[in-house]
């Protein structure tokens, strides 16, 4: 069973279409097994009350609303604890990711525990580039992400990606960051416990088009990695001071 998790903030003129898209393709592939988790959090428009539509409409989308913002990577923390599926994937709501790319990587799992689009990697296919604040950030981020990880992927930041969900529950109770750095250290925790991470080429569509400060921008990069870099060392450090705890076996006791 394949588990599709979709985090929103205030995606009322998106979400719907997306969810038809999804439901019309994979209706079509997989029959019934598969599920549409929708994580709504922290929307000030109409956004909640579409969900509940698609939820009457669709039995295969269920919904987890919070109230409060819990950034995307919380959103989608929710959704893989909600999720009933053995495979899992999450994708942005605003439709970029069309359902027969996240399908190409839904196939291309076998043989690993994870699969995440890639914008930059031969092969790929970008529709409608981003704007150029965008894309400096982007790269330069990954420049970081390199630097500072070791990660040997050319994009993280791509909302398209696909895991088995054995190797994610392993991982899940260790992910605390929920901002845009949350991919990042998903994979960082990933590869770090010995899971094999594929990265493929993807078609995508940007349909953003806001532009970023960079100034403010660069300077958050740079702190979000160094929290997912020290708290991946801290989890490593503690890990091995449980493994040399000493065992006593007690007799009599």
């Amino acid at each position: 069973m394949l588990s599709i998790i979709v985090p929103t903030y205030n995606g009322q003129s998106t979400i719907a279409a997306t969810v038809e898209e999804y439901i019309r393709h994979f209706s079509r592939q997989y029959g019934q097994d598969f599920e549409i988790i929708i994580v709504p959090n922290g929307c000030t428009d109409q956004t909640s009350q579409i969900v509940k539509e698609c939820h009457l409409r669709f039995p295969q989308v269920s919904s987890r609303e919070f109230k409060a913002r819990i950034g995307k990577g919380g959103a989608v923390i929710e959704g893989f604890r909600m999720a009933r599926g053995d495979v899992v994937a999450f994708v942005d709501a605003d439709g970029a990711t069309a359902p027969a790319e996240l399908e190409k990587l839904v196939i291309a799992l076998e043989g690993c525990d994870g699969v995440i689009g890639s914008r930059w990697v031969r092969g790929s296919n970008v529709v409608t580039r981003q704007p150029l604040s965008r894309r400096i950030a982007s790269r330069g981020f990954n420049f970081l992400v390199r630097l500072l990880l070791h990660l040997p992927f050319k994009d993280t930041q791509c909302g398209a990606k696909v895991f088995r969900k054995q190797a994610i529950d392993r991982v899940l109770p260790s992910l605390q960051v929920t901002n845009f750095a949350f991919d990042v250290e998903l994979l960082y925790r990933l590869c770090n416990s010995g899971h094999q991470v594929k990265e493929v080429p993807i078609t995508w569509q940007d349909k953003v088009g806001s532009t970023l400060n960079l100034k403010a921008v660069v300077p958050a990069m740079f702190m979000a990695l160094l929290k997912v870099r020290w708290l991946g060392r801290r989890s490593g450090r503690e890990g091995q001071e449980r493994r040399l705890e000493p065992h006593v076996d007690r007799v009599g006791d």
